[in-house]
């Protein structure tokens, strides 16, 4: 589970960005880019932080 992850959390913040980029081409209102955005750098925070923090 270690291992397996990060790479989760990483896959979802690519998901999430992915999804934040196409509501803003659909012109969705900014609120909710911006919550889905910041969703998926706290995801991809985490996967790097569980990454780093699994090495010590």
């Amino acid at each position: 589970m270690r291992t397996v992850l990060p790479i989760l959390l990483l896959g979802l913040a690519g998901l999430l960005l992915g999804g934040a980029i196409s509501l803003r081409r659909q012109g969705v209102r900014w609120p909710v880019v911006v919550v889905l955005g910041l969703l998926a750098v706290l995801s991809a925070a985490a996967g790097v932080l569980w990454m780093v923090g699994a090495d010590r």
